[in-house]
């Protein structure tokens, strides 16, 4: 007995330490956190100004002028939306142990300004941060993250309302009502995006399994949704200056209107594609347009935008497999297609991998 209550009080000690040691650490972030959530209530207990809602109120004030746009963009996914650290360093292609740094900067920086909601020049100035932040959190929504969600549609659709809100501040911005166009797109898709099934020897739980758009059914696509987008694309799709969200929302118009996948104009995807990358010269756009232009022109042309293209994840290797499976490189398609598994960190994109790589020989 004595031995035993020696070890016991031992290792008491030592929890009692660890617990001491973690609060210390600990306490600064949090002290930062309810400093932050305090002013802010502070701001949206007074009910005047231009900016009634009160989640959209939260988007402003971490669209702070002291952050830069990427860090108010994070720190609002984190703290207002709950999207996890990993998450959003997945959307930005960086790694985890990187965002979480900058989250924590972030809060400080913004505990560290004074509380208050922009007007005129400056509260306009915000709008376009706290449209990429609704942007952001849609995305987040609907790109699989880790384990076995397979979409986030209540996410998806608190970022349709911000974006809402923000077209309506704003109804002459072009910007903001293509980006709520965009979204309305992309989400009259959620019904067909996911597929539930019995247990079987690749999902044995009955996890839910991704559709892809080719084969989702087009009855389930929400036809309101779809008309109102495309209602608000009108006034610009032929006069408007080309801007990165017009230009989605267009490719994603081309996708509704067309009445069956074989019936896609995909040379026109091709071309929006490419403006959208010479805009942006963003790797993801040129992944994206790889697929676009494999359909229009064959997959070796898709291949050949490809070439040299570096992006961290899964989805290259994924969509490199896919082409070199199209243009008959079994043995290459193998290799992609086993990268693509062992980057994968999605539960239902790894099992449509593992059935994609089942039909190559090992």
């Amino acid at each position: 007995p004595a031995g035993w209550l020696l070890t016991a009080a031992r290792r008491r000690s030592l929890d009692r330490l660890r617990a001491e040691s973690m609060a210390a650490r600990t306490t600064p972030k949090l002290a930062v956190e309810a400093e932050l959530q305090e002013g802010a209530q502070q701001v949206m207990a007074d009910a005047g100004g231009p900016v009634r809602d009160e989640r959209l109120r939260l988007v402003l004030l971490c669209a702070h002028p002291a952050l830069a746009p990427e860090a108010a963009a994070a720190l609002t996914l984190r703290l207002v939306l709950g999207v996890s650290t990993a998450d959003i360093a997945r959307l930005f292609l960086v790694p985890t142990t990187t965002m979480a740094a900058r989250v924590t900067r972030a809060r400080k920086r913004v505990a560290a300004e004074s509380f208050a909601l922009p007007e005129g020049p400056e509260l306009d100035s915000r709008l376009g941060v706290a449209a990429e932040i609704a942007y952001l959190a849609f995305t987040a929504g609907y790109a699989p993250g880790s384990g076995s969600q397979v979409l986030r549609p209540e996410l998806a659709s608190e970022a349709i309302r911000l974006a809402r809100v923000l077209s309506e501040l704003a109804p002459d911005r072009a910007e903001l009502q293509s980006l709520l166009a965009l979204m309305l797109l992309q989400h009259s898709r959620r019904h067909a995006r996911v597929l539930s099934g019995p247990p079987d020897s690749d999902h044995p739980t009955g996890a839910e399994r991704l559709v892809l758009l080719p084969d989702q059914d087009r009855s389930l696509w929400v036809r309101s949704e779809i008309e109102e987008a495309l209602r608000l694309l009108t006034p610009y799709a032929a006069n408007a200056d080309a801007s990165p969200y017009l230009l989605q929302a267009l490719i994603a118009a081309q996708h509704s209107i067309a009445p069956t996948a074989e019936a896609t104009d995909w040379a026109r995807l091709a071309s929006h594609y490419a403006e959208l990358e010479h805009l942006t010269n963003s790797p993801v756009v040129r992944l994206n347009r790889a697929v676009a232009v494999a359909e229009a022109d064959g997959p070796l042309a898709g291949l050949k935008l490809l070439e040299e293209l570096d992006l961290p994840g899964h989805r290259l290797p994924a969509v490199r497999g896919e082409l070199l499976l199209s243009a008959g490189r079994a043995p290459e398609a193998i290799e992609a297609f086993d990268l693509a598994i062992e980057r994968c960190a999605n539960d239902a994109e790894l099992a449509h991998l593992l059935t994609r790589r089942s039909l190559l020989s090992p």
